[in-house]
């Protein structure tokens, strides 16, 4: 009973390590997306995804395509004017290889949410989907 017990101990002690070593890579995706967002470097910013990632963006953009995605983050980066921050609020696992993150963004005075869909494939995490929220004035 005593060695049966030990066991579970330790599976979930390892499980739980590993979802805390998961938790710190999807966090890290998003800084790596934050930081080659503001370098504008279009090999950077296209590593970060799965080829066939999309992003809705605040505007009602969609943007379909590791391609399509680099040409418009591009596009929107250099008219912005403000600083990019992205802050991580939460991360929730639907299964070992699939996460989502929850983040606070802004730039300049633009105050919005951005939901990050991460997929784990052999190469690392990788952004599989992200939907940029501007929410309204509640009323």
């Amino acid at each position: 009973m005593r060695i049966a017990l030990l066991l579970l101990c330790t599976q979930l002690f390892a499980a739980q390590a590993g979802r805390t070593t998961d938790d710190s890579a999807v966090r890290e995706m998003v800084k790596r997306y934050s930081d080659a967002r503001d370098l504008k470097d279009p090999k950077e910013i296209g590593a970060l995804f799965t080829e066939n990632a999309d992003q809705l963006v605040s505007t009602g953009e969609w943007r379909r395509g590791k391609e399509a995605l680099v040409r418009g983050m591009l596009a929107s980066s250099a008219k912005e004017t403000g600083k990019r921050t992205l802050i991580v609020e939460t991360v929730r696992f639907l299964g070992p290889d699939v996460a989502i993150a929850d983040a606070r963004y802004e730039i300049g005075e633009r105050k919005m949410w951005s939901t990050f869909v991460m997929k784990r494939s052999a190469g690392g995490w990788r952004i599989e989907a992200i939907r940029n929220m501007l929410p309204t004035a509640q009323k």
